[in-house]
């Protein structure tokens, strides 16, 4: 699936990922390939997105939020304030914020 996250000052991250957990108003949930369309509130937590590989990514400063997960490189971690989730074709859009 596709991951694009977006905040009012930049796009963080932009890529092919194998799932991503999100923190959701009513409890943390979790979506991988083929996932049913969803729309999303997003509260305060962290987002997990899991990757096959990091070879590909960039994390430079404009992506500095993003971290390595402490136990799994194939974890990005991301600290969120509040946020809004679409995922729709294989293809999920976070506005956070």
């Amino acid at each position: 699936m596709f991951l694009e996250i977006v905040t009012p000052e930049a796009i963080l991250f932009s890529s092919e990922i194998d799932a991503v957990s999100v923190p959701g108003v009513n409890g943390e949930f979790q979506m991988l390939d083929n996932h049913a369309p969803i729309v999303s509130v997003l509260k305060e937590g962290i987002i997990k997105i899991h990757v096959h590989s990091q070879s590909h990514l960039k994390l430079d400063d404009l992506h500095g939020k993003l971290e390595q997960h402490t136990d799994d490189d194939k974890i990005l971690t991301l600290a969120i304030n509040s946020g809004t989730l679409e995922l729709n074709d294989n293809k999920a859009i976070i506005l956070a914020d």
